[in-house]
């Protein structure tokens, strides 16, 4: 018996890494890491993080979360028909292979499935598969409430991954501005995936894995289903540093899940509240991709190539500039003592002393500080700087 449950949960993790979801979400990983390399060698003519990075960390950042949500959905006893599970991943899979990750936020999802299934209830009422039809969900009872809550703990994931992961995956470019000049705008486009273990209404595990845990309560009998949940973001900060943007963002989305979930769980005692509670969840989140884009959009850059000295676009990671704690916007006046305005300038100042490099750099704020660093001959692109060019 013991060794038919390790097999059954063998099972079910090869069903989790065979889901198009995980495949999918792996290859789209992988292109973004390629295309973000590519347009930094086009701006910088070296990359930032290595090409992968996307890949590495589409799990490693979010199974923290995944595995908190999937104990707090499966301890409260929040139930989702299978019907939902499915169309939820199908709009997840179109919002891959689209690349336009300003719709992969899971609120969307959420939102189109469950009223996707209203939809069929209301114009293919005959439609059936495999003995299921649209008229076996109850969209106004436990499910109004069940998805609008799912939803906007799903929302206060996202904003939790965008405030905590993005800002140092910020991949810079250059770009014109109005004015004809050159200037550095930082572009984060992510994507996470979710190991999420949902309670699902009857015995749909038992199929493929016999023994697989179930929960029975009375005459109902539930099975944990293992679902790989999309989470995407797409945002260019270019009037904004990333380090004061991305976090603003993700408040705004945690606090936006907040209010998705206290509106759902007012569906208890009113259903039609879960379904306002999905409408404030999904005008609520456009608002604020499209409020920070146009804020963006219509500022002026914040790296912007000025007179005073060379404006730092990125740092590679683990580099002398890192160790010296710069960050991007800060201006680099003089190296070694001498008065630098352009790249060429810069790395023939760094060669005047090659060991020992001495930086006087302007803050963000406008303070001036002094920064001396040893450099050695393999320190890759000798300080690691990406500047304004």
């Amino acid at each position: 018996m013991s060794e038919q449950v390790i097999v059954d949960l063998l099972k079910a993790v090869g069903l989790f890494f065979l889901n198009p979801v995980w495949l999918i979400a792996l290859g789209v990983a992988v292109g973004l890491g390629y295309f973000r390399v590519k347009k930094e060698r086009r701006s910088f003519l070296v990359r930032l993080h290595p090409g992968l990075t996307e890949m590495k960390k589409l799990l490693a950042e979010s199974w923290m979360p995944a595995l908190i949500l999937s104990i707090l959905l499966s301890g409260v006893g929040l139930t989702v028909e299978v019907s939902w599970i499915v169309l939820f991943s199908s709009v997840a899979v179109f919002s891959m292979i689209s690349f336009f990750y300003q719709i992969a936020s899971p609120i969307y999802f959420a939102a189109i499935a469950f009223f996707g299934l209203y939809a069929l209830q209301q114009f293919k009422p005959e439609f059936t598969f495999r003995g299921w039809s649209p008229g076996n969900v109850d969209l106004q009872g436990e499910m109004a409430l069940t998805v609008a809550v799912i939803a906007g703990l799903f929302l206060i994931a996202e904003g939790f991954l965008i405030r905590r992961h993005t800002v140092d995956y910020a991949s810079p470019f250059m770009t014109s501005t109005n004015r004809g000049l050159r200037a550095a705008a930082f572009k984060a486009k992510r994507l996470w995936l979710l190991p999420i273990v949902f309670l699902v209404p009857g015995d749909f595990m038992t199929a493929f894995t016999p023994y697989w845990p179930q929960l029975t309560l009375g005459a109902v009998t539930f099975s944990f289903l293992p679902v790989p949940i999309v989470i995407g973001f797409s945002q260019i900060a270019r009037a904004s540093f990333p380090d004061v943007l991305f976090p603003k963002i993700g408040q705004a989305v945690t606090v936006l899940g907040s209010i998705v979930v206290v509106v759902g769980v007012t569906a208890w005692w009113l259903p039609v509240m879960g379904w306002a509670a999905l409408l404030i969840g999904v005008i609520g989140r456009a608002t604020i991709s499209i409020v920070f884009a146009i804020r963006e959009r219509n500022g002026g850059f914040a790296a912007a190539p000025k007179p005073t000295g060379v404006i730092i676009a990125g740092i590679l990671p683990e580099s002398p500039g890192e160790k010296l704690g710069l960050v991007p916007g800060e201006c680099i006046r003089k190296v070694n003592g001498i008065q630098v305005s352009n790249e060429k300038e810069l790395y023939d100042a760094i060669q005047v002393n090659a060991a020992h490099c001495r930086l006087q750099v302007i803050g963000r704020d406008g303070e001036v500080r002094l920064m001396q660093q040893v450099l050695y001959r393999h320190d890759h692109h000798r300080l690691g700087l990406l500047v304004v060019r």
